[in-house]
């Protein structure tokens, strides 16, 4: 009997893969237990337009990230510290600073999408990674300077 995976099992496929299995096994475990439909012409031509809807999403995703890396590419952010000696920064610069930053210049930017390998304990001009999506990703300029 053919069946499309639901979810992922583990010794036959991932969701959405179409498996030959025996009778006994698709009618007593994996259908009762919600994890495949039977593979007829109606269910087979609905998992088919599912996949083209999450590719067609996938694909607008992809361009809207794309744009705002557009966006995001000749972006400088300024952020001023005190110093001290040698002009080391009292405290670091991190991720949460930086948040605040691209907020207050209109840019919205998750948090936690902001990659910063180390606080920034430094003055001058550091390149900051920001991931908007899945393979797609801006650098920005961030300038850490002095209080006067």
């Amino acid at each position: 009997m053919q069946v499309i995976l639901k979810q992922k099992v583990e010794s036959l496929g991932k969701a959405g893969d179409a498996v030959n299995v025996s009778d006994g096994y698709a009618r007593n475990f994996l259908i009762p237990n919600g994890l495949a439909i039977e593979a007829n012409f109606k269910n087979l031509s609905m998992l088919e337009n599912e996949k083209k809807t999450v590719l067609l999403k996938a694909a607008k995703e992809q361009k809207k990230a794309e744009a705002l890396a557009e966006k995001f590419r000749d972006v400088t952010c300024t952020i001023t510290r005190r110093v001290g000696e040698q002009d080391k920064l009292f405290g670091s610069v991190n991720a949460k600073d930086i948040h605040e930053a691209l907020l207050a210049q209109g840019l919205d930017v998750d948090r936690k999408d902001i990659v910063l390998n180390e606080p920034i304990k430094a003055i001058g001009d550091f390149p900051v990674t920001i991931k908007l999506s899945a393979g797609v990703a801006a650098e920005i300029k961030l300038v850490v300077a002095a209080e006067s």
